[in-house]
């Protein structure tokens, strides 16, 4: 099958077929999970008989025009979650800043952290 040339997760489409390793079609794009702003791509929400599940950016292999491969066969697909909300994403206050990696771990595991010099962007 083609599937079209390699792209960007900033240019998928919704309804592209997504395929598992071993090549069944278990669904379509729903919508891309991304920090567009900071280039971080967290996954893809896809809608699947079963109803919507997450792809973790990890299980994505390539990203083409028409379709979306990824790593796991057709048995783990079938253990995605489902999509859950959405995780508050932060930037650093300062251009060019970057917290150290202390403080960053310090406040990932603090009830509400210390978010000080960081800006919440949802």
């Amino acid at each position: 099958m083609d599937e079209g040339l390699p792209i960007a997760y900033e240019v998928l489409e919704k309804h592209v077929a997504v395929y598992t390793s071993d090549g069944t079609r278990i669904g379509t794009v729903d919508h891309v999970v991304a920090a567009v702003d900071i280039d971080i791509f967290h996954g893809l929400v896809i809608d699947t008989p079963g109803g919507k599940r997450f792809v973790a950016a990890e299980y994505v292999s390539e990203l083409h025009e028409r379709g979306v491969d990824l790593e796991i066969d057709t048995t783990r697909a079938g253990t995605l979650p489902t999509p859950e909300g959405s995780a508050p994403a932060y930037r650093v206050n300062e251009p060019g800043a970057k917290p150290s990696e202390w403080h960053h771990f310090l406040g990932r595991f603090t009830p509400k952290g210390d978010r000080s010099g960081w800006t919440k962007l949802n």
